[in-house]
């Protein structure tokens, strides 16, 4: 058997059809400044999620052949620490919240959903 990787996931994207809209809404409720891309297509554009290096990142991307919606791929955002006041900033970015702080059992941290401004369904998670 090989061993395990350090992470589950290496990258995600959240489709957008307004992506400064969308910049602002995740810059808004994370209180983190999102890097816009200079480079690539004008109808391909990306803002990147902050990360330490060799951490898990992702993009928002506007892209023609991807949609934002509900029924997509669920992304959890890491809130570490800081989820209840993510979840308080949530309503007055333009989102809604969807499922409240919920305790994971066995120690595992707590999580929240929401709809940002896009219709997409995201996760938050904190460990503690």
């Amino acid at each position: 058997m090989k061993e395990q990787p350090k992470s589950g996931a290496v990258w995600f994207e959240i489709p957008c059809a307004d992506l400064d809209r969308a910049a602002r809404f995740y810059e808004t409720i994370l209180d983190r400044r999102m890097k816009k891309d200079d480079f690539g297509d004008p109808g391909d554009r990306m803002r990147f999620f902050p990360a330490a290096p060799g951490g898990v990142s992702g993009a928002l991307v506007k892209r023609p052949f991807r949609k934002p919606g509900r029924g997509g791929t669920m992304v959890y955002l890491n809130c570490d620490g800081e989820l209840d006041a993510v979840i308080a900033r949530v309503r007055e970015a333009g989102g809604l919240m969807l499922m409240p702080r919920t305790v994971i059992p066995g120690g595992h941290g707590a999580f929240a959903c929401l709809k940002d401004t896009e219709g997409n369904h995201i996760g938050l998670h904190t460990s503690v």
